[in-house]
């Protein structure tokens, strides 16, 4: 099997390359890669690779670009630090999506979900895979169950501002109108059922919706405020574990 490493991390590529070593598979590294250039500049020239391990975040930017220039229909088992990405990684022929830093039990079901795709015409089902991730199917909660009083009805996700999460009660804001609502929902709920790419978690009491945030300011260390483009009783501020990858998702 020819594989293709993309990474430009050195230890983490030869971790990568000793653990590739030791699930007992037969592997030539045909090239170890660490940019968009050098990936766009060795994939137009060749093209008897069996399998691509691609990092997402590279020194030159997000390895998504390279398909942008390049057409590239290898497998792909893409490598991040960052859980974000999924929906979108799945896109490019990727088989797999392996959080760092990579762990021998996370690499054996992976190359073993290559070889069983290899035996049932692997292009067919990657095929199927490219067509179920970029079709109307939505698994994400598109409308929320509110309460106000004695009724009940529903809320569009699209017209929500953020959740706010107190004592063990959960409100939504709805976007403009910034009307209060409480809802039967936890946050951790939320998070697992709502658009990643619309919303983030901040805090352990907040989850906004990108479409109201106007404006991010710095305060001491690295912690993050967010400022809503209409009025917020609450104070919303990006906890400092947090504040990386609210920043990737400010860039999605």
């Amino acid at each position: 099997m020819n594989v293709v490493i993309v990474e430009d991390e050195a230890l983490a590529a030869e971790r990568l390359i000793s653990l590739l070593q030791k699930t007992g598979t037969p592997i030539s590294i045909a090239a170890t890669l660490d940019s968009i250039e050098e990936t766009v500049a060795f994939f137009s020239s060749n093209n008897n690779i069996d399998l691509i391990f691609l990092d997402i975040e590279l020194a030159d930017g997000k390895s998504f670009e390279i398909f942008r220039r390049i057409e590239i229909d290898v497998p792909i088992i893409f490598t991040t630090a960052y859980d974000q990405y999924a929906l979108q990684a799945f896109k490019h022929f990727s088989i797999d999506y392996l959080l760092k830093p990579i762990e021998l039990e996370q690499l054996l079901p992976a190359l073993n979900k290559y070889k069983r795709l290899e035996r049932h015409n692997l292009n067919a089902q990657l095929q199927k895979l490219a067509e179920w991730v970029s079709s109307d199917r939505q698994d994400y909660k598109e409308r929320i169950l509110v309460k106000s009083g004695n009724k009940l009805f529903y809320k569009s996700t699209e017209e929500i501002a953020y959740f706010w999460a107190e004592s063990k009660e959960v409100y939504m804001f709805t976007l403009k109108e910034n009307k209060k609502f409480l809802i039967d929902y936890t946050l951790e709920e939320l998070e697992q059922q709502l658009d990643k790419k619309v919303f983030f978690r901040i805090s352990r009491k907040a989850i906004i919706n990108v479409s109201a945030v106007a404006e991010i300011k710095g305060l001491i260390s690295t912690r993050l405020e967010v400022k809503l483009n209409q009025p917020s009783v609450h104070e919303l501020t990006v906890s400092r574990d947090r504040a990386a990858n609210f920043k990737l998702w400010l860039d999605l």
